[in-house]
């Protein structure tokens, strides 16, 4: 039996994935701070503090950050499409679609960080989160 409201899984889905790349920034920046003895007392002084730390360290917060960016899109795109009821299938598939491409996104940054693949696969969420926005309009459309 499919979920009365299909629509709440990718987004129970991205929400989760969020604080698992929160968890993972912190798990991998407190260590750093304390390792390379950041001091962030003055607050004019934390820019060239965080100068110490090694690129890689920030690429698990950097990538929490864009979580915050274009998901955002995401999470309205799917109210909107709940509130006109279209949930059919194809829309549920694009939906976790443009979720595993959030988390293999994330999974591209935080670790390895190749820009070129990191975009193609932020690109491709992009095109479908496009979809997702035509389907809703499709939909508004179609109900009025």
């Amino acid at each position: 039996m499919s979920p009365p409201k299909p629509l709440l899984g990718p987004a129970i889905g991205l929400c989760a994935w969020t604080l698992v790349m929160e968890v993972w920034m912190y798990a991998i920046r407190l260590p750093a701070y304390r390792k390379y003895k950041v001091d962030m007392s003055d607050p004019r002084k934390v820019s060239q503090e965080l100068k110490k730390v090694p690129p890689h360290i920030f690429y698990a917060g950097e990538n929490f950050t864009h979580l915050m960016e274009q998901p955002t899109t995401f999470f309205a795109i799917l109210w909107v499409l709940h509130a006109l009821n279209a949930t059919d299938a194809a829309t549920v598939a694009l939906a976790w679609m443009y979720v595993a491409l959030r988390v293999a996104h994330s999974l591209v940054q935080a670790t390895f960080n190749q820009i070129d693949l990191r975009f193609k696969v932020f690109a491709a969420s992009g095109m479908v989160l496009a979809m997702l926005t035509g389907r809703a309009a499709m939909a508004h459309v179609s109900q009025a």
